[in-house]
Formats: C-alpha cells, sequence, structure tokens
C-alpha cells in the first residue's frame, strides 16, 4: 500500500480528534491540541474526520480527502507542484 505525506494543522482554540479509515483496512486515530501541526501518512483514497467534543457529545467537524493534506507532491499524484498545500489553511 502506498502511502502519502500529509499534515493537518489545528488553528482552533480545542483539542481536536483526527480519524482516518481507508483502503486495506488503514486506520489512523490521533489527538491534535490547539495549534499543533500533526504529519502522519495515509493511502490514496484515505477518508479524514476531524471531530471534537462539544455540549452534547462529539461532534463531526469536517470531513476531507487525504490527498487534499499533501505535504509534498507525490509519484502518486503526477509530476505537478503544489505552492499553496492545503494543511497550512485547513483548520
Amino acid at each position: 500500500m502506498a502511502l502519502l505525506s500529509c499534515g493537518y494543522r489545528n488553528t482552533s482554540d480545542r483539542m481536536v480528534i483526527l480519524r482516518s479509515c481507508g483502503p486495506d483496512e488503514f486506520y489512523l486515530e490521533r489527538v491534535i491540541f490547539p495549534f499543533e501541526l500533526l504529519s502522519f501518512q495515509a493511502p490514496k483514497g484515505a477518508e479524514l474526520e476531524i471531530w471534537t467534543h462539544g455540549l452534547g457529545g462529539p461532534e463531526l467537524l469536517e470531513t476531507l480527502p487525504s490527498s487534499e493534506l499533501l505535504i509534498e507532491p507525490s509519484d502518486l499524484e503526477g509530476n505537478e507542484s503544489r505552492d499553496d498545500p492545503a494543511w497550512l489553511s485547513i483548520g
């Protein structure tokens, strides 16, 4: 399974939980503290969910494909260069 180098920056003032499910039984779950940057690897096609804890319990904040969080170009994405990685502005 080929993995993409991804990153997610929590720009909120609350702790969030990143959960990722993907092909070939891939699963990742990490706590990300406020203003922290998490670097991780995920397979192409993996879906990432960002969760927080609200008054009523867990709340899903956003869902993102792993391809939107690339830190650097990979051979899976071709030879295109990315001048503005999405992980710098998502949060």
